[in-house]
């Protein structure tokens, strides 16, 4: 059994995830021993395509744990993820986006943790952009309310923004967390399993708040801060219209799944 097992979903951003993968093998001592599992999402349809696909795939050839998998069509975020959980052999699994670069050895800061505190299900490291600063991925449960002034009015009523995100917390220390954003987190590799991993009904979107409460029920998550990773974080569902529509409509059926908790 592997210490660790790690999963990235791909589509269409082979060399963000080379860069990924690059930084984690610089920097995670090889005394942990794990596998690191990207799943491609990307339809491959034209001869360019492929050609993209072996050239990514001879990248990755480079780093004898890393492992490729693929249907060659889009099966969205949580199902992607999905796709190895029955191939994991590991004491713990991080999921991991393609946007998350490494400037430390994380994975060996959260192992430790995570060994000594076994009543801890889930982690969440501090996450910070490119220049340092602390990203806003930390949150209470969603309601209705929150979830529409963050889609529809993100200038205003900024106190109950920033209550949401948990920015009162100090972030010096380690608390329990509601909801963490699912860029980076580590989860006891029995308890992804017994949940089953992610709920695959949705296809992108609110599929880590779902998975964050289902933790929560049986375990805890905890925000970690002696470990630290960069997101560079696009924000995709709020430059497009597609993305967007599919962010609403997990909405709904997150709410349909848990209820419909106003505010």
């Amino acid at each position: 059994m592997k210490n660790l097992s790690a999963s990235i979903v791909a589509y269409r951003n082979y060399d963000e995830i080379v860069e990924a993968i690059e930084s984690m093998e610089r920097y995670t001592d090889k005394a942990i021993t794990k596998t690191v599992y990207i799943i491609d999402n990307t339809e491959c349809v034209t001869e360019e395509d492929y050609k993209k696909r072996e050239d990514f795939k001879a990248e990755l050839a480079k780093y004898p744990d890393v492992e490729f998998r693929t249907k060659n069509e889009n099966m969205g975020f949580g199902k992607g993820h999905n796709l190895v959980l029955d191939e994991l052999d590991s004491e713990y699994h991080a999921i991991v986006n393609p946007d998350i670069l490494f400037n430390e050895d994380a994975f060996s800061k959260i192992y430790a943790y995570m060994k000594e505190h076994q009543e801890v299900g889930m982690v969440i490291p501090r996450l910070t952009d490119e220049a340092g600063e602390l990203q806003h991925v930390y949150r209470k449960e969603l309601t209705i309310f929150d979830m529409f002034i963050r889609m529809f009015m993100k200038n205003k009523f900024q106190k109950r923004q920033a209550e949401h995100t948990l920015q009162h917390m100090d972030y010096t220390k380690e608390f329990e967390v509601p909801f963490g954003q699912g860029s980076f987190l580590v989860i006891q590799t029995e308890l992804y399993k017994k949940l089953e991993g992610f709920d695959d009904r949705f296809f992108m979107y609110l599929e880590d708040a779902d998975l964050c409460k289902r933790v929560n029920q049986v375990s805890k998550l905890m925000y970690f801060p002696d470990a630290t990773v960069i997101h560079k974080w696009e924000k995709g569902s709020h430059k497009n219209k597609k993305l967007f529509k599919i962010h609403v409509q997990s909405m709904w059926k997150y709410f349909c799944k848990w209820g419909f908790k106003l505010a």
